[in-house]
């Protein structure tokens, strides 16, 4: 009897009739995944976390954070969004380091390529999680939307890292991004346009290069030809509330706009990266020559300059709400008081 004389194989026993056995691996995530609360309506959540035409999937607002980190694998209105720029970050990880093994050399000419794999990976992740775990609070949703506001900012960035007019057009799409949070109206009409007007400014380079250059003289004109179509979706669904604005409610867990603008947007990345390093290998040569390594690094100090000046904008914008929202609160209280007191 091997149970009797080594006790630790008595799991070998099972402990179940014959017919009822399964060879199924018990879920650990199935009573955690019980415990999180249903998704519910817009009624049911304040008017900061809807999203306009979308009228069901909501997660409820208050939670624990682990509940919301739970939820990225529940079924809501915001999975899509979450799961795109994760699968998208965990390719462009993958395909840099292959890169980087292949053919990636530590001289100055890699340092532009480095800080837009390090911008992609800063936009789909504050992306990612501004989208997860924003349901938490109102500070939490403020918080982090202006950081991903700022990693996208500096992703734009990235597109045209020589132009100054790319730098400043992305500043200000972080800047509106920010203010658009706490207001409404002609704001948020006038940030869908600046975004789209942005977009056209990243891809304009590439547009030329099609319009200019002979196909056959560039290893990656399908890939550039994609990378511009993407882009110029992306900034259609961004900029308009549709397909949900014609049927409000059916598309609430899958296809509605903002879910369409993140999918595209992650594809648009990856696309990109693509044609990022085949380009670097063909013009590789040439890179160091034509500009030089004292440009080169001016064009890296740039985008920390970039980035420091969005996260500026950002924690300006967010501390001047969080205090406004603090004086709405302190006013309360007196009202209540005096209320009472009356």
């Amino acid at each position: 009897n091997m149970e009797s004389v080594i006790p630790c194989f008595s799991f070998l026993k099972p402990s179940v009739s014959p017919g009822s056995l399964s060879f199924a691996p018990p879920s650990l995530c199935a009573p955690l995944l019980l415990s999180l609360p249903p998704t519910v309506t817009h009624l049911d959540v304040p008017p900061l976390f809807r999203s306009r035409f979308v009228l069901g999937g909501y997660r409820q607002v208050g939670q624990p954070w682990q509940r919301y980190l739970l939820s990225l694998l529940q079924l809501h209105n915001d999975s899509l969004t979450v799961w795109s720029p994760l699968l998208a970050a965990a390719v462009v990880s993958l395909r840099f380091l292959m890169f980087a093994v292949l053919g990636l050399s530590a001289d100055v000419s890699s340092l532009p390529l480095v800080f837009y794999v390090f911008s992609a990976l800063a936009y789909l992740g504050c992306s990612a999680a501004a989208h997860l775990l924003q349901p938490h609070s109102e500070r939490a949703h403020y918080s982090l939307f202006f950081l991903n506001n700022v990693g996208g900012a500096i992703y734009l960035f990235l597109g045209k890292i020589f132009l100054p007019a790319a730098a400043l057009l992305s500043w200000t799409s972080c800047a509106a991004s920010c203010y658009v949070k706490v207001h409404s109206g002609w704001t948020c009409t006038f940030h869908r346009k600046l975004y789209s007007l942005t977009t056209i400014s990243v891809i304009s380079p590439i547009l030329h290069r099609l319009a200019t250059h002979s196909w056959t003289s560039s290893p990656t004109p399908s890939l550039h030809l994609l990378q511009v179509a993407l882009s110029l979706l992306s900034a259609f669904f961004f900029s308009c509330s549709s397909p949900e604005r014609f049927s409000p409610g059916s598309f609430d867990f899958l296809g509605h706009s903002r879910q369409l603008f993140h999918v595209l947007l992650s594809l648009c990345t990856v696309v990109q990266q693509e044609a990022l390093f085949r380009d670097f290998l063909w013009r590789r040569p040439a890179l160091a020559r034509l500009f030089g390594a004292e440009r080169l690094l001016l064009a890296c100090t740039s985008f920390l300059w970039l980035t420091s000046c969005c996260g500026v904008a950002a924690l300006l914008r967010l501390s001047s709400e969080l205090l406004q929202h603090q004086e709405e609160s302190d006013l309360d209280v007196v009202r209540s008081a005096s209320g009472l007191l009356v």
